[in-house]
């Protein structure tokens, strides 16, 4: 692996995991009411999009990174629409 694929995957899993504490904190406390409808819906459009564009690329890192920073941001999503 070269210097730019590593660098690319280091920053996909610090921004992946960047979501992780809003998706346990809404999932134990059962409320996401200070997470915005809209700010969520544009930022997964948003990450749809690149991860297509990664697809495109067919870079490792960029589809890593956005696959799982999707699913975390739909669970968010599932949790906002469940604890309404």
């Amino acid at each position: 692996m070269d210097f730019l694929t590593i660098l690319g995957l280091a920053a996909a899993t610090i921004t992946t995991i960047s979501f992780l504490p809003q998706m346990f904190k809404t999932w134990q406390t059962k409320s996401a009411k200070d997470v915005s409808f809209l700010t969520l819906i544009t930022f997964i459009t948003g990450i749809f999009l690149w991860l297509i564009y990664g697809i495109y690329l067919q870079s490792l890192p960029i589809i890593l990174a956005n696959s799982v920073t999707l699913l975390f941001n739909l669970i968010i999503l599932w949790l906002k629409i469940k604890y309404r």
